[in-house]
């Protein structure tokens, strides 16, 4: 895991939940403004995601965008889980805050790490 001016990025695999053979070893920005994750189309499809639908994203000069979205298994810190992902711009490598609450992670803020949160089963 790297802290560098603020930012939180953490090492991940990311695979094909139906062919795990297809998978990829890659760094994200943890963004706890980003409500899914997001990794390079180009990614994606060399893994063989497929694409479940399509959803609307308001980006942060307002404009609204549509994406492709799938479904990923994602390890982070020996923990693991399926996830949605974002077909996203090369370049645009974002771990969001759904992926986080499905691993039980959140952000510290003064550490810049990642760490376990208290999950209720209320």
């Amino acid at each position: 895991m790297i802290f560098e001016l603020g930012y939180v990025k953490v090492k991940a695999r990311i695979w094909n939940i139906e062919e795990p053979n297809y998978y990829r070893d890659i760094e994200l920005l943890a963004d706890t403004g980003a409500i899914y994750t997001v990794v390079p189309a180009s990614i994606l499809n060399e893994l063989k995601i497929k694409v479940i639908g399509k959803r609307k994203f308001r980006l942060a000069n307002n404009e609204v965008i549509e994406r492709d979205v799938g479904i990923i298994g994602i390890k982070i810190n020996e923990l693991t889980t399926h996830s949605i992902v974002v077909f996203g711009d090369e370049n645009v490598y974002l771990l969001g805050a759904v992926t986080l609450e499905e691993l039980g992670l959140k952000v510290n803020p003064l550490t810049g790490e990642l760490e376990p949160f208290e999950l209720l089963l209320m």
